[in-house]
């Protein structure tokens, strides 16, 4: 069943919650046999079909599942915008519950979901999803992205969203110390999950101090060793005496409490929605001298190669469009530093711009 209506505690109103964030749509799915409960959001299609990964994750309650979706789905149509794609932004969340049977079926009931949505949201992979879900959401869609290489596909886009995230970390280097060499920084990487990983190994290769935290501590405690990393609580990362902090986990580390306890210069991570308040905290850390590198910007090579995937996967193309956004980068922080503003403002006005013209980015 798919129903377009619900409350949300937290305003009253699903509806004033889309409005509020802009949305096009909010799609609920239930299947009673699999236990299936999703979320599909589509936030604005101006530029092409909304393009998202499908995220599996335990929430509190239902309402912040809609918010997640909300907020994650606003998030990839400017990221999706300012990496110069034409595509629209949109996500969806699965709602992880105990004792749920996550097998073919399952997953190939979400798959019918996404297709009677008629191509308007393209589903790819997200924290819970690998490319071996998504080879059998295939079976029932052909609005999908991320697929095996055995497929035709591009595969895990982890790898590649490190490489856009390492780039920008480059480029807020350059632009904070004068060089973009990253030796002998400290490094503290929040989140060792694939990105994160895989970030991890170019910072090992350049010489960084690497310091990591994670969720679950014996993956913190395995990856730190496989990397040389001293690994930190999870509280105990925003005290470090750190040169970058790379938020990889989940959103919102950046707060009213985190910011005026971090002692770095630079924040380059690949978490989505990293500032819990935009404005205030984008604003927050310009106040403070640290520079941010926008997290929609440095983390969008994963959607780069899925985009690329739509269109007949080739590496070297998708290589060439991701190296960009080392240049992109710098000159977001140089073009915030000129007019005065936040970092994520002035990224987010490129993107606006695109989203409602139509027209190029023009970096």
């Amino acid at each position: 069943m798919i129903t377009t209506t619900a409350l949300d505690p937290q305003t009253g109103s699903v509806f004033g919650q889309m409005q509020a964030m802009e949305h096009e749509n909010l799609v609920f799915c239930q299947d009673g046999p699999t236990g299936l409960k999703a979320i599909i959001a589509v936030h604005n299609t101006n530029l092409g079909p909304a393009l998202g990964g499908c995220r599996i994750w335990h929430y509190d309650n239902e309402a912040a599942a809609v918010t997640d979706a909300l907020r994650l789905s606003r998030g990839m149509t400017y990221k999706n915008s300012i990496a110069g794609l034409n595509l629209g932004g949109g996500k969806a969340v699965i709602i992880s519950e105990q004792g749920q049977v996550r097998d073919e079926a399952f997953f190939r009931r979400f798959g019918r979901f996404v297709n009677d949505l008629g191509g308007k949201y393209i589903t790819a992979e997200d924290v819970g999803i690998s490319t071996n879900e998504i080879a059998i959401i295939t079976q029932e869609t052909k609005h999908v992205s991320g697929k095996p290489e055995s497929m035709g596909g591009g595969g895990d886009p982890s790898p590649i969203t490190a490489y856009t995230v390492y780039l920008g970390m480059k480029a807020s280097a350059k632009k904070v110390w004068g060089t973009d060499s990253l030796a002998g920084k400290r490094v503290a990487v929040q989140g060792v999950g694939h990105v994160g990983q895989n970030l991890l190994g170019y910072l090992q290769k350049e010489g960084a101090v690497l310091f990591v935290s994670d969720y679950y501590q014996e993956r913190a405690e395995a990856i730190g060793a496989q990397f040389g990393a001293t690994v930190v609580g999870l509280d105990e990362i925003y005290d470090l005496e750190i040169d970058i902090y790379a938020p990889c986990a989940l959103g919102a580390t950046l707060n009213d409490d985190t910011i005026a306890r971090l002692h770095c210069s630079v924040i380059a991570g690949a978490a989505n929605n990293q500032l819990k308040d935009e404005v205030r905290h984008g604003y927050m850390l310009k106040d403070r001298g640290i520079v941010y590198a926008p997290d929609f910007l440095i983390n969008c090579g994963g959607v780069i190669n899925v985009y690329h995937e739509i269109h007949g996967y080739n590496r070297a193309n998708v290589m060439t469009d991701v190296e960009r956004i080392y240049d992109y980068t710098y000159k977001i922080l140089t073009l915030a530093e000129q007019d005065g503003i936040s970092t994520h403002e002035a990224a987010m006005n490129l993107a606006r711009h695109r989203v409602m013209t139509g027209t190029p980015i023009g970096l």
